[in-house]
């Protein structure tokens, strides 16, 4: 079981610039951020007596923070490695904030894991979401976090303005070139205030629908899976403001996003393994049974609508994440492509 994190949300602080979709204030609900003397009385609720997680900066470009600044965070969390209750700091920051000296400072101060938002590896559409950076510093910055020892994350954000399926996978291949510890995926949304909005209103982006979305990004988190790659996070995670109306504009926004991805995953498996193999009655494991099922039992809709007849039940006797055929056992990724 993965160690538990401890969210703090820093939003926009150390920014440089502001990104074309970018108003983190509006969707996390939290106006500004906190001071490091209310973030020691955030952690001292938040952590265990003893514990193993990390204690993570999220929102803005920590490494961009005024040095000092930067510091009394360090600080603040370090006292809590120091008495046992979190194991390692996480931070998130952007590809161009990692100079060696920034990064040498990360390790002396504690932290274990950089989260780096590349967004894309195309220099246009970098370009037309106002990054202010190319593709190229994220390798530089991965390299010098390997050499202290540092956990990298990467995200990625498909169908940012100029964006496409193709430009997704081949950023996604850029990225699983630099090896990283893990992958974060955020198809792109439209949030109330962004330059983003502007260019939608005047007609000028065309964001993709869930369904576009959640076909790429199936054909993303298969790709991660064959290179051993984990994705932590498919889609923003759900908040008040962002379910509740008011924020989000338009985009591929769904609360439960990661499971449409992954239940897209065993539709195509058992669509594909019934062609194969000529039956229609499946099994799978106890556990994949909701997500071979599909959201609101959608995959079981299709699914019986080609294979009139068919049926989808759960047998503990198969391993997880495989799927039988009248008898023949597949692990489903073989079948999801």
């Amino acid at each position: 079981m993965a160690a538990p994190i401890y969210p703090i949300f820093l939003p926009l602080a150390g920014c440089p610039l502001r990104c074309v979709y970018c108003d983190q204030r509006s969707y996390s609900g939290q106006a500004s951020r906190p001071e490091p003397e209310e973030v020691a009385g955030m952690l001292h609720e938040m952590l265990p007596a003893r514990g193993e997680g990390e204690i993570a900066f999220y929102g803005g470009t920590f490494t961009m923070l005024p040095g000092g600044l930067r510091e009394d965070y360090l600080s603040v969390a370090q006292t809590c490695l120091r008495a046992g209750r979190a194991a390692g700091i996480r931070v998130s920051t952007r590809p161009d904030a990692l100079d060696e000296g920034v990064v040498d400072g990360l390790a002396r101060c504690g932290v274990t894991t950089v989260e780096i938002g590349c967004q894309s590896f195309s220099p246009r559409v970098l370009a037309a979401a106002m990054r202010g950076h190319g593709p190229s510093e994220a390798r530089g910055a991965v390299d010098r976090l390997r050499v202290r020892g540092l956990g990298v994350g990467l995200q990625l954000m498909p169908g940012l303005p100029g964006g496409d399926r193709a430009e997704a996978i081949a950023s996604l291949e850029t990225a699983l070139a630099l090896k990283p510890d893990f992958l974060r995926i955020y198809p792109t949304l439209v949030v109330r205030g962004t330059p983003l909005e502007g260019l939608f209103g005047g007609g000028q982006y065309r964001p993709w629908t869930v369904e576009e979305a959640v076909e790429v990004c199936a054909d993303m988190a298969l790709r991660c899976r064959r290179a051993g790659v984990p994705v932590i996070r498919l889609g923003l995670q759900g908040t008040p403001a962002l379910s509740g109306g008011g924020v989000l504009v338009a985009g591929p926004y769904h609360p439960a996003f990661g499971q449409l991805v992954r239940s897209r995953l065993w539709r195509r498996a058992l669509l594909r393994g019934a062609e194969l193999t000529g039956s229609a009655r499946v099994r799978v494991h106890p556990a994949d049974l909701s997500d071979a099922l599909g959201h609101r039992r959608d995959n079981r809709d299709v699914f019986l609508r080609r294979f009139a007849g068919g049926e989808i039940r759960a047998d503990r006797n198969l391993s997880r994440e495989h799927v039988a055929f009248a008898g023949r056992n597949y692990h489903f990724a073989e079948l999801a492509h």
